[in-house]
């Protein structure tokens, strides 16, 4: 059984350490955060430290902890010859250039440590800096998962990018929804249909045929009309979507 440890104590770090724990090919067999009380709540499953020096000798070491984290923590592992790789979208492979053997294991999904999530239909993206260590990866990752993909450092920083425009972006946008709600007294609950049937279409048609509204159909005078009832910093936003949806689709204002 491949045997695993995890640095960090965040979200990611959390759900990994929840999954991997009811995993039957994988052995998690500790936990490694600077603050225990972080960690805390993982104790009745897996040992946990917070000293470097009393890592165990595992066959793969996951960093999941903030970006600019990464390299410190790195620099801090003795652990011999096992695999390091990180969980990070946007940094490189080569921040773990201490270590002999190193990789990536990115799972794309936004998590929260309240939130259960089905790791099996989660995509990760893995990277290793020899094949050998990408079948071991690739072992790792099927443990948990249906959708893997072999997705260099270049496509990753992509693939993240792309990943905040369709999650952190819409979400932001989800919130302006909720305040132009709020601040005419209507529920934001009556939002959430229209949220989930935007987000089921693009499953069965791409995003380019999905787009529907005022600026794909060039409306100017609904535009208008929208941008007059907003504030200044929701004005900017609004033209800003609505010219490059203009762009898109070739329709004049």
């Amino acid at each position: 059984m491949i045997k695993i440890i995890i640095l960090g104590g965040g979200n990611v770090a959390h759900h990994l350490a929840r999954v991997f724990k009811n995993s039957t090919k994988v052995s998690l067999i500790q936990i490694f955060n600077r603050s225990l009380n972080s960690i805390k709540d993982l104790e009745k499953h897996v040992e946990i430290t917070n000293n470097y020096r009393k890592l165990k000798n595992a066959d793969i070491y996951i960093i999941s902890v903030s970006d600019s984290a990464i390299e410190k923590v790195s620099s801090k592992m003795d652990i011999g010859n096992a695999l390091v790789v990180h969980t990070s979208g946007s940094t490189s492979l080569n921040i773990l250039k201490n270590h002999k053997r190193t990789g990536v294991f990115y799972p794309l999904q936004t998590f929260s440590k309240d939130r259960n999530i089905d790791f099996a239909e989660i995509p990760i993206c893995i990277e290793t800096s020899n094949n050998e260590d990408l079948k071991l990866l690739e072992l790792v990752a099927e443990s948990i998962s249906k959708s893997i993909y072999k997705i260099d450092s270049k496509q990753r920083k992509q693939l993240h990018i792309a990943a905040v425009f369709v999650n952190n972006f819409v979400n932001h946008l989800y919130a302006i929804g909720d305040d132009i709600c709020k601040e005419r007294n209507i529920q934001t609950d009556i939002l959430h249909p229209l949220i989930k049937e935007t987000a089921k279409k693009i499953e069965s048609m791409n995003a380019f045929n999905a787009q529907t509204g005022p600026a794909k159909r060039g409306d100017s005078s609904i535009i208008k009309k929208h941008i007059s009832n907003l504030n200044k910093n929701q004005q900017e936003i609004y033209k800003l979507l609505s010219n490059s949806i203009v762009d898109k689709y070739g329709n004049k204002l």
